[in-house]
C-alpha cells in the first residue's frame, strides 16, 4: 500500500465526517442479558425469539458462534444455519476489501480509510469483536482527521458496551476524551457526556453519572447507543438517589426534557411518581412506586440490574433520613403507617442503616420510638479546618525543609 500523504493530526470541528451507524444492535444485548439472568426467566421465550430472529435478519454468524461457545442454552445451534451466514458474512467482507484494494491502487487516500471504516463497522455489526477492534484501530491510524478518530473510538466504545467489558470501555473513554479535549467539535463533546454517562451508570457511579446524563438530555445525538426516552430514564433515576431535593426540583422534576416527554411516554409514570412523591413527602405512594420502579425499569436493565439491591436499599434509606429529618423523636408505628408498611418490617428494615450509621438515630423498641441524634454540624466543620490546617502545615514543613536543602547544596 502506498504511503498516505498527510499522517499529521489535525482537528476537526465540523460535522461528523464519518456518519455514526446504529451497530452493533443493542437491542441484540438487551436479549442476551435477559436470557442469561434467571430472575428474567418470564421473558425468556420471547427474548429467545427475538434475538434468532435478529441473528438470521442481519446475518450474524460470529455473535451467534459466541452465544454458542459461551453455552447460551436458549439459543439452539444449527451447524446449517450458522455456514450459511458465514458464507454470506465472507462474501460481503471480500467485496469490501475489493473495494480497499482498489482505492490503495488508485491511491485514493480518503476511499482507502472510508473502507477500512466500513469494514471496521461490519466486523462490529457481525458481533466479530477481534477483528472489528483490530480493523478500525487501522483505520484510526491511517486518518489525520480528529473528528474521524473520535467517531472511530465511539464505535470501538459501544463494542465494549455490547459485550459488558466494563475495564476496556472505561479506558477507551479515557482516549477518547484525550482526543476530544484537543480537537473535538460540540456534537462529539455531547455524545461523549452521554456515553460516560451510561458507564458511570452501568459502574454504580450514580453521582458522576447524574450531571453529565442531564446535561445531555438538551443536546443528545446519540441514537447509536440509546433512545432518548432510555436516556431521560437513566437521568432521573440517577438524579432521584444522588440530588437534595432543591437540586432533585431544579434538575429533574421541573426539566423542560422531562416534563415534554410525560404527556407521550406513558413508560415514565412510575419514575416520576417516585421523584414527585419522594420530593412531597408522600410516603406510602413513594414505596409503590420504588416497587413499580424496581418491577419496570432496574430488573430489565442491563445496565442497572446487577445494582438493582443496592438502588433499592439506597432509596428507602434516603426516603427514612429526609423524614426523620423533620423530628426529634417518632413512634415506629407513626412511620410505619407513613410509609403503608408493618411496624416488624419498618424495625428490620432500620436495623439494617442504624448500626452502621447510615441513619442518625437510635431505635428504643421499649417505648417503640426513634430518636434522632443529629450531627454536631459547628463541630464537624471545626474538625475539617483542623484537619485541613493539618495538611496545609505538614505541606508547609516540607517546602520549607526543601528549600533549606536546597540552600545548603549552594553553600556546599
Amino acid at each position: 500500500m502506498s504511503e498516505t500523504k498527510n499522517k499529521s493530526e489535525k482537528p476537526d470541528n465540523t460535522a461528523a465526517s464519518t456518519p455514526i451507524e446504529r451497530i452493533p444492535d443493542f437491542r441484540l444485548a438487551d436479549y442476551i442479558y435477559r436470557l442469561k439472568n434467571p430472575k428474567l426467566v418470564s421473558l425468556h421465550k420471547e427474548s429467545q425469539d427475538l434475538l434468532l430472529e435478529g441473528i438470521k435478519d442481519q446475518k450474524l454468524a460470529p455473535l451467534y458462534f459466541h452465544l454458542h461457545a459461551e453455552g447460551l442454552p436458549s439459543i439452539p445451534w444449527d451447524e446449517q444455519l450458522y455456514q450459511q451466514l458465514k458464507a454470506d458474512n465472507e462474501k460481503e467482507i471480500e467485496s469490501i476489501k475489493d473495494k480497499i484494494k482498489e482505492a490503495e491502487a488508485e491511491e485514493e487516500e480518503l476511499s482507502i480509510i472510508e473502507g477500512w471504516v466500513k469494514l471496521g463497522n461490519y466486523y462490529a455489526k457481525i458481533g466479530d469483536r477481534e477483528e472489528a477492534i483490530k480493523t478500525l484501530r487501522r483505520a484510526y491510524d491511517l486518518t489525520a482527521s480528529s473528528g474521524v478518530k473520535i467517531d472511530i473510538c465511539f464505535t470501538i466504545i459501544r463494542i465494549g458496551f455490547f459485550f459488558d467489558d466494563k475495564p476496556f470501555i472505561g479506558a477507551e473513554l479515557d482516549a477518547v476524551k484525550l482526543l476530544i479535549d484537543r480537537g473535538g467539535d460540540w456534537e462529539r463533546r455531547n455524545r461523549y457526556k452521554t456515553y460516560n454517562g451510561l458507564y458511570l451508570l452501568s459502574s454504580r457511579q450514580f453521582d458522576e453519572a447524574t450531571d453529565l446524563l442531564i446535561d445531555s438530555l438538551s443536546t443528545f445525538t446519540s441514537t447509536e447507543i440509546s433512545t432518548y426516552e432510555e436516556i431521560v430514564e437513566y437521568a432521573v433515576l440517577c438524579g432521584v438517589i444522588s440530588l437534595g431535593r432543591v437540586d432533585l426540583k431544579r434538575k429533574v422534576i421541573d426539566s423542560p426534557e422531562v416534563l415534554s416527554l410525560l404527556p407521550t411516554t406513558p413508560a415514565l409514570e412510575p419514575i416520576t411518581m417516585l421523584t414527585n412523591s419522594l420530593y412531597t413527602g408522600e410516603y406510602s405512594t413513594y414505596f409503590q412506586a420504588l416497587a413499580r420502579v424496581e418491577e419496570e425499569f432496574l430488573r430489565v436493565s442491563r445496565y442497572l440490574s446487577p445494582h438493582s439491591a443496592y438502588y433499592l436499599r439506597e432509596m428507602r434509606r434516603k426516603a427514612y433520613a429526609q423524614l426523620l429529618e423533620s423530628y426529634k423523636t417518632l413512634s415506629m408505628k407513626s412511620m410505619a403507617d407513613a410509609f403503608g408498611v408493618s411496624v416488624e418490617f419498618l424495625d428490620q428494615d432500620l436495623s439494617k442503616f442504624v448500626p452502621q450509621k447510615k441513619l442518625n438515630c437510635v431505635l428504643d423498641r421499649v417505648n417503640g420510638v426513634i430518636v434522632t441524634n443529629r450531627p454536631d454540624n459547628k463541630n464537624a466543620q471545626y474538625q475539617q479546618v483542623v484537619k485541613q490546617g493539618d495538611v496545609l502545615l505538614t505541606k508547609l514543613q516540607k517546602y520549607g525543609a526543601a528549600v533549606r536543602l536546597s540552600g545548603a547544596e549552594r553553600v556546599a
